[in-house]
């Protein structure tokens, strides 16, 4: 239990470094003078590190243990973190979004450590607890506002620690750091290491099956674009609504805390009746949402159909990771690594995307009419795999 509680408020933070210029990028933007695609790009390229190495993470938390991979994840996170807080131009900040990417590539970490310590019935649970850290994005959200303005834009202690925005990446390099001891000091030992001495070969064996490319695009549709999400609504409620970035980083509280603290009931009910029924539902309530949003809202009507997004993303992450371990249990790391990585890269694009579409059509909503598009997508695959399993157990009987 200890692994599921380290790994819970580990990620956690890390998701929290990862995501944070989803707000940190309002007051970047005032003071370099940035346009919303360049802005985009910021948010974009964090998203983007936090792709590319999901699968060699992955393997190598299956091959080495989670316990030292996700320390190491940690450390790195926590430089990166610290050097975001000392940059003074875009050329850097770009740079240093880069290598704090890195923190998002823990989910991939977390989940095979996970998955080694607890048994099959547990692990949907488990892996939805461990998943429910991505409330992590909200961190900075409910405080980053608060800090900006509460701490003199000249620092403290003579300017050693930086103030205004700089302070918010400052502090979760600080907190990482205490993580990092903190596993260090209460993680079990030894480690369960389930491809130990494995070939390579045998352990990417299940990335050539269309079931695992299959997976990635359903958790696209509730972590890639929970992800861009994230990092855009702030924004959308600034423009759109013309709201204070304290009030539009509050407003998309609750859309994180649903998409993020429901993982566990995914978890639950997809160890109960099978992950295949609950992503079903998950899509269908998608869908309607989006088709929803595709449409100019009111800023309550938006809020609570942004809301009901959350929430069917929270059962769906849950959801779609548990069909993993079910049938990859000795491979949770890599295939988790390529479904990550492939969701990560969705919610690289989409912001770019997302920008895009407002400057192509002038319709802010613009953004969900490529969201319905993507769940559809997703809706018609898996009901094609139902129908297909329906066929071959009537020829059987």
């Amino acid at each position: 239990m200890s692994v599921l509680w380290l790994s819970f408020i580990g990620f956690a933070l890390m998701f929290a470094a990862w995501t944070m210029f989803g707000v940190l990028g309002i007051p970047i933007r005032k003071e370099l003078g940035l346009s919303d695609m360049q802005l985009a790009w910021l948010s974009a390229l964090a998203i983007l590190n936090g792709a590319l190495w999901r699968l060699p993470l992955g393997m190598l938390a299956d091959k080495i243990g989670g316990r030292k991979a996700f320390l190491g994840c940690l450390l790195f996170s926590a430089v990166a973190s610290l050097l975001v807080s000392r940059t003074h131009s875009y050329g850097m900040l770009l740079a240093c979004a880069v290598l704090v990417g890195m923190a998002g590539n823990s989910f991939t970490i977390g989940s095979a450590w996970n998955a080694a310590w607890f048994p099959k019935a547990q692990q949907g649970f488990a892996l939805g607890l461990f998943g429910a850290g991505n409330v992590g994005a909200s961190v900075t959200k409910l405080i980053g506002p608060m800090i900006i303005s509460a701490v003199p834009a000249t620092g403290m202690a003579g300017g050693l620690i930086p103030g205004g925005w700089r302070f918010v990446p400052c502090l979760y390099a600080g907190l990482m750091l205490l993580m990092a001891a903190l596993v260090t000091v209460a993680a079990p030992t030894p480690d369960i290491v389930p491809n130990q001495g494995r070939p390579l070969k045998e352990m990417l064996r299940p990335l050539h099956e269309v079931r695992v490319w299959r997976f990635s695009l359903y958790y696209t549709v509730v972590f890639g674009v929970y992800v861009a999400l994230s990092v855009w609504l702030p924004k959308y409620y600034v423009d759109v609504y013309d709201l204070p970035l304290k009030k539009a980083a509050l407003m998309c509280v609750p859309y994180i805390f649903a998409s993020s603290l429901l993982r566990p009931f995914g978890g639950w009910l997809s160890d109960k009746f099978g992950p295949r029924k609950v992503t079903y539902t998950v899509f269908i309530l998608g869908a309607l949402a989006c088709g929803a949003l595709s449409v100019r809202q009111e800023m309550w009507p938006f809020f609570w159909l942004t809301l009901l997004l959350g929430i069917t993303q929270g059962f769906g992450k849950a959801s779609t990771i548990k069909y993993i371990p079910d049938y990859y249990p000795k491979d949770v790391g890599t295939v988790v690594g390529l479904v990550g990585a492939l969701a990560a890269l969705g919610g690289f694009g989409l912001p770019p995307l997302f920008a895009a579409l407002k400057t192509a059509t002038g319709q802010p909503q613009s953004l969900f009419w490529a969201l319905l598009a993507l769940t559809l997508m997703s809706l018609g695959w898996l009901h094609a795999v139902v129908v297909h399993i329906h066929r071959d157990e009537e020829h059987v009987i």
